[in-house]
């Protein structure tokens, strides 16, 4: 709360070291200003320096009722007065909310400058402190790497047969089900087809039958046909004695009454 000037510095910096004695000077107007000057070590406070995404030190920041807005003037005592009793912070464009310390995003990084400056002093304790290479510390961190995502890989596979499980199996039953009628589905209609094809041959085999039928009664037709013819023929020469005969017998009668 209130209105803040802070100074996020290190101690191997050298631009740091350089700006040490002014910004002394500047914390001595904090009363007269009605204003809070500070400075914040990044090294012991990592996660701050992760907060405010910091990219080059010094890096100093203007802060009034939770909005923060970073300087970049000059770097004397009197710019510094000026700024604060002048008001000039109000032309400055405050931190957009995704990048703002107070964001949720911003925590995480904030988390991550943590682990990276603990992976920091765990280095410097295996080379400086137990004397080992340094290709025997990368070699620890990246089987320390592999080791970590497979641990986290696998409970986080765990978690989601945990939660998702009953639907992967409801949708699994689901699909054979499917599959099943579809392959019964197949099988009634091969079926049906067979069907089609068993009617279908005796058909043909009734009609060949009719066929075989109809041609052997015009054969016996025929054949009837062609006696008869054969009957007749032998009949016409005795029907044409026989009327001879009869006119011969007509001829002698008429000679008689003669």
């Amino acid at each position: 709360t209130g209105e803040w000037m802070v100074e996020l510095f290190a101690p191997w910096c050298p631009a740091c070291r350089g700006l040490q004695p002014t910004w002394e000077d500047f914390a001595g107007w904090s009363e007269d200003l009605d204003i809070g000057i500070g400075q914040v070590d990044v090294t012991t406070s990592p996660g701050l320096s992760g907060r405010f995404m910091v990219t080059a030190l010094p890096t100093i920041f203007h802060v009034k009722d939770a909005v923060f807005r970073q300087y970049s003037g000059a770097r004397d005592k009197d710019s510094f007065i000026s700024f604060v009793e002048d008001k000039k912070w109000t032309g400055v464009e405050p931190i957009s909310s995704w990048k703002s310390p107070e964001s949720l995003q911003m925590s995480l990084v904030s988390y991550f400058f943590k682990l990276s400056m603990v992976l920091r002093n765990v280095h410097t304790t295996l080379t400086e402190d137990y004397q080992m290479p340094y290709w025997v510390s990368y070699v620890a961190f990246a089987v320390a790497t592999i080791l970590l995502g497979g641990i986290l890989g696998l409970i986080l596979v765990c978690c989601i047969d945990c939660v998702y499980s009953p639907k992967r199996g409801n949708k699994l039953h689901h699909n054979v089900q499917q599959a099943t009628r579809a392959d019964k589905k197949d099988s009634d209609a091969e079926e049906e087809d067979d069907v089609e094809e068993l009617d279908g041959s005796q058909d043909e085999e009734v009609q060949d039958l009719s066929q075989e039928e109809g041609d052997n009664s015009q054969d016996e037709g025929n054949s009837q046909n062609e006696a008869s013819q054969n009957s007749q023929e032998e009949g016409s020469p005795d029907e044409s004695e026989n009327s001879q005969s009869e006119n011969k017998s007509r001829r002698r009668r008429a000679r008689k009454a003669d």
